[in-house]
């Protein structure tokens, strides 16, 4: 479905109303889940192309409504026709196609306006639930219990989770256990740092030898640690909003991830964060908190269409390629406005 140039507003349902859990004590009031709305532009400008190009793609993220955010609308402006796809794991991809383009290039920018709600997960709450909730089926399940590229899944990864387990004495207990004793040793022995090269790829090995780095290698330890023990996690991929309110640019992604047991249902982690802040250690095993926008899951991605190069690593920046060769001069800007900061 091809949509026109310009500006185009794409509304998508919006979960109403605010979520909140109740306490296991009858008389206790219903506690909310802190939330957050903002605007969230993203701005993509491709530049010095090649005199000689022929063609020019031009994928972006886009984000998508679920349990923990809502998306009123994506408002893009592009001086090209567009259009919006679905690709792999439901996340929604942003593609253009230009031929013959001038080499001073052009932008693009999207507009989203969002409300993003702490995600909690009952079961491990201060007030828990006595059963999870009932979730509909992910029908990725059996992808997340398979290696990525760089988190292999092969007899060295899964001594090393299986030596973690051992050394907790939890070796023999449930999924949530291990998966709590994989967390602990995450945070307790990798630090949050991004010096040096290596880091920021999500190399399971880099991080297990460096043991530092940044959210992607915290989690890749993670999530390949859980896979090898037979418990499924997934890989998400967005920005990061400071927790003061405002206005102001955001310069990174952040990542995250979650796993699945059958007594809990999908439960949310932040090793990085938990590393970078102690105090709240207990709180990001179990949550993810409001500042956030998620924009992509997964790994590996093939894109929509389908990109000629590699598949990615993951899908946050900007991707192009000119004539079907990755090309990199792609600048990108990321900027928040709070609601409560509008005039």
């Amino acid at each position: 479905m091809l949509f026109p140039a310009f500006t185009w507003t794409l509304l998508l349902t919006v979960a109403a109303g605010t979520v909140a859990f109740t306490a296991s004590t009858p008389a206790a009031a219903p506690v909310p889940l802190r939330s957050r709305t903002f605007s969230f532009d993203y701005t993509a400008r491709i530049h010095d192309l090649p005199a000689n190009a022929k063609q020019v793609d031009l994928w972006l993220p886009v984000p998508r409504a679920d349990k923990s955010q809502d998306i009123e609308n994506v408002k893009i402006t592009s001086p090209y026709p567009y259009e919006i796809l679905t690709g792999q794991y439901g996340n929604k991809v942003l593609h253009l196609k230009v031929t013959d383009p001038q080499p001073a290039g052009f932008a693009v920018t999207m507009e989203v306006k969002a409300r993003r709600r702490e995600h909690i997960n009952p079961m491990l709450a201060a007030e828990p639930a006595k059963k999870a909730p009932k979730e509909a089926a992910d029908p990725n399940m059996a992808r997340w219990l398979q290696p990525d590229d760089l988190v292999p899944l092969d007899p060295k990864i899964k001594l090393w989770a299986q030596e973690v387990v051992v050394k907790a004495n939890v070796a023999n207990g449930n999924d949530l256990q291990k998966a709590q004793a994989i967390y602990n040793h995450v945070v307790s022995t990798v630090k949050y740092d991004k010096t040096g090269q290596g880091w920021g790829r999500g190399d399971i090995y880099y991080a297990c030898d460096a043991r530092r780095g940044n959210c992607t290698d915290f989690h890749a330890v993670f999530i390949g640690y859980c896979r090898a023990l037979g418990i499924p996690a997934r890989f998400s991929i967005g920005f990061p909003l400071p927790p003061e309110r405002g206005t102001g640019e955001v310069k990174g992604y952040h990542c995250w991830a979650e796993f699945y047991t059958k007594e809990t249902g999908w439960v949310p982690v932040d090793a990085s964060e938990a590393a970078k802040d102690p105090a709240r250690r207990t709180y990001f095993f179990g949550a993810h908190d409001e500042n956030r926008l998620e924009f992509s899951r997964g790994r590996d991605l093939t894109l929509a269409p389908q990109q000629q190069g590699s598949p990615l690593n993951y899908f946050i920046y900007p991707y192009a390629e000119v004539d079907g060769k990755a090309f990199s001069a792609v600048d990108k800007e990321f900027r928040y406005v709070d609601a409560s900061a509008k005039q």
